[in-house]
Formats: structure tokens, sequence, C-alpha cells
């Protein structure tokens, strides 16, 4: 697997974001803002604040592949993210997630298996990627998981 730091990604805003200035671990996760899994975003704006100072960086990639609940343009996302969940965090470009248009950054994450042992497609909105300082996938956590849940909270204290 690809150091996943390396591989390049665009910010909401259209400019080139490198995921290797974040020195620490990361989790990243692709979101939208009208699932029922929505509410996530309170918790990993939490999980921002909370661990940020020791290093890692929750890093929103949305994506409008499932039931369409992400249909809004940049500035649409970033100032719902920004009114209803008070997301400080970095948030990518729209992009897929599955398929054959998938961006390269999920081609990688997606061979990550599960805790069940099952890697491949993502199955829904806020399926969550935990990477190492080194950009090693390290953790897949599956979209129901919340990102405030005992195994993801270990698997983050042992990246830091």
């Amino acid at each position: 697997m690809a150091n996943l730091k390396s591989i390049p990604v665009t910010a909401l805003d259209g400019s080139r974001l490198d995921l290797a200035a974040f020195a620490g671990p990361l989790l990243v996760v692709n979101v939208a803002s009208k699932c029922g899994l929505t509410p996530q975003y309170a918790k990993l704006e939490e999980l921002a604040t909370t661990y940020g100072p020791r290093g890692l960086t929750v890093v929103g990639m949305p994506c409008n592949q499932f039931m369409g609940q992400e249909p809004g343009s940049a500035d649409e996302i970033a100032a719902f993210c920004s009114t209803t969940y008070g997301v400080t965090f970095p948030l990518l470009a729209k992009a897929d997630v599955n398929g054959a248009g998938r961006h390269r950054l999920y081609e990688e994450l997606t061979q990550l298996p599960d805790a069940d042992g099952e890697a491949g497609d993502i199955q829904w909105n806020f399926e969550k990627f935990l990477v190492g300082s080194d950009g090693a996938a390290l953790a897949r956590f599956r979209p129901r998981t919340e990102p405030d849940a005992p195994e993801v909270i270990s698997a983050i204290e042992a990246a830091l």
C-alpha cells in the first residue's frame, strides 16, 4: 500500500492540500450533509479539538455517491459544516469513494480490511480510516461505528 500522505488531494476550496504537512495521524472520513449519520460531524469535531493538540488531524471527504446525500456545492458544504457543526478540520473536494472514478486516496484505503477482515468498497457515508504518522493505513471503522467508540479512541491513542 502506498504512503497515503503522499497522495495528492484538493481542499474543498480548490487549493492543493499536502497531507504530509500533518505530522501526526489522520482520521479520514467520507462525509455527507444530508445523511442519517451526519450528526457524526459533531463527534468528529470533538476528536479534532481533543486530539488535535496531540497531533491527530481529522480529514473529511464529501461524497455524493450514497443516495445523493451530499448534493451541495463546495461553498454550500463549507457553510453547512461550519454553521451546523462548527467544523474546523480540513475538508477535501467532493469526490467518489467507490467505482471507476474513485479518488486515488480511496483506491488505497479500500484495500484495508475492517476488524472482521473485510476490505473493499465503502459501505456508506462516514466510514472512517486511521492513517499513521508515516502514511500507513492502520484501521478501518464502518459507518455506524461512532467516532468516539472505544475501539476508535483506542486506535487513535495507539497512533499518537
